[in-house]
């Protein structure tokens, strides 16, 4: 039985590897790290199509997709490695993909490398990241994370220079409809595939695996978040808004989402890591495109799609570098959307705002970030727009600052 399905699974790879791959930014040489290379991400990320075209270049590699229920419930792992060695004849190289299906995988992945089998495996949980990979493969992993597409690979797929009026009318695109790869390359009804996925990750990897009992309150509160993107939470108040009676269960609902990576949060910038764990939080939503297809609204947020694409860019650039991203919020209510930390100095100071041609609007962000880079020892702000590119000297009660203006689409591509 357990060769048919690698067979079956083999047959649906083949094609796979024919199909429009764009090349994805991640540094290759990560995956030729002689440890287990852990790759995690969002479903349909394109987690499993990064290994495979890395893998096809290497030449003889073995594949197994765990997200079979057939195969999650053998007993005996013996089993499929030796069906795996039958079909690929004894691979060199091996991936294992949404290895989190399988009980106590970290324990077979161990045994494994401790016979040297160059492991490539990946997983739609980050926990992953958790006690699993802290207590059973310390020092034996490396870790790389796979998001939707970045705007810069969402352009990739059309294979051409394009003008700047181009990249504008792609980039609106890109805010509604966000980097899911296959909708795009398949040339799907985004909203449709979206809504699909969306219910997959919630009922599948969160009611399923833990056993939830009343799946419409887990539901509730995603679509609640969903709605309130790049706004702050605490958990008293999403257990009123959802109706959720305990706090310590939406605190629990809340882990479940984050780790299925459908949500990110970010913390408030403080030098007392007290403040920094008892302040709100800020919410964020891994694409774009899963806030047009499942928020409570009739018509686009641009000012906040546009501060989520920021937070997902910053997100990806923090899993990538050693940076850390964080919002700043004085006792006056004023805020500067992400703080860019960086060893022990605050790098940079960015507003997100789509129309700054709001003279309130602007002189509101301005000051928050005066503000904010006078108490943080920063002079390095940053407004992202809609289409303005400029710099400007400011000033506020004597404080001054330069301050630089970028549109959107220029930064998601420096």
């Amino acid at each position: 039985m357990v060769k048919e399905i690698l067979i079956a699974q083999k047959q649906d790879l083949d094609k796979k590897l024919k199909e429009h791959y764009v090349e994805r930014t991640t540094n290759l040489k990560k995956l030729e790290a002689p440890l287990i290379k852990v790759i995690i991400g969002p479903r349909r990320a394109g987690k499993s199509f990064f290994a495979l075209h890395f893998l096809n270049k290497k030449g003889n590699f073995g594949y197994v997709n765990f997200d079979d229920e057939k195969l999650v419930g053998v007993k005996d792992y013996d089993i499929i490695v030796e069906a795996m060695n039958t079909v690929y004849k004894n691979p060199e190289f091996v991936l294992f993909d949404e290895i989190q299906n399988l009980p106590k995988w970290e324990l077979f992945l161990n045994r494994l490398h401790r016979r040297n089998l160059n492991l490539i495996v990946t997983g739609s949980n980050s926990k992953l990241l958790s006690k699993e990979l802290a207590t059973h493969l310390t020092g034996r992993y490396f870790l790389i994370t796979i998001f939707p597409f970045s705007f810069k690979e969402y352009l990739e797929i059309e294979k051409k220079e394009l003008t700047s009026h181009q990249i504008k009318e792609k980039l609106y695109n890109y805010i509604i409809y966000g980097g899911y790869p296959e909708p795009l390359i398949r040339k799907m009804d985004y909203k449709d595939y979206l809504t699909i996925l969306f219910n997959s990750i919630v009922y599948k990897d969160i009611v399923k695996r833990y056993k939830i009992r009343f799946p419409q309150r887990i539901e509730n509160l995603a679509f609640y978040l969903m709605s309130n993107i790049a706004n702050e939470y605490s958990y008293n108040n999403l257990s009123k808004m959802t109706k959720i009676n305990s706090v310590h269960t939406t605190k629990k609902y809340f882990g479940y989402l984050e780790e299925a990576f459908i949500f990110f949060s970010l913390s408030k910038f403080s030098y007392k890591v007290k403040e920094q764990i008892t302040s709100n939080k800020k919410i964020y939503c891994i694409d774009n495109g899963f806030i047009h297809a499942n928020a409570f609204k009739s018509s686009p947020d641009f000012g906040r799609l546009y501060e989520n694409a920021v937070a997902i860019e910053l997100k990806r650039r923090e899993l990538d570098n050693d940076i850390r991203i964080y919002y700043w919020k004085n006792p006056q209510q004023e805020e500067v959307d992400f703080v860019i930390k960086q060893g022990l100095k605050v790098k940079q100071l960015i507003q997100v705002c789509f129309n700054v041609n709001d003279l309130k609007t602007k002189d509101r962000e301005i000051r928050a970030l005066i503000k904010a880079g006078k108490e943080l020892k920063c002079n390095n702000l940053l407004i992202i727009t809609e289409d303005i590119e400029k710099e400007e000297k400011a000033e506020w009660f004597g404080d001054k600052a330069t301050i630089r203006f970028i549109p959107l689409w220029k930064w998601l591509l420096e």
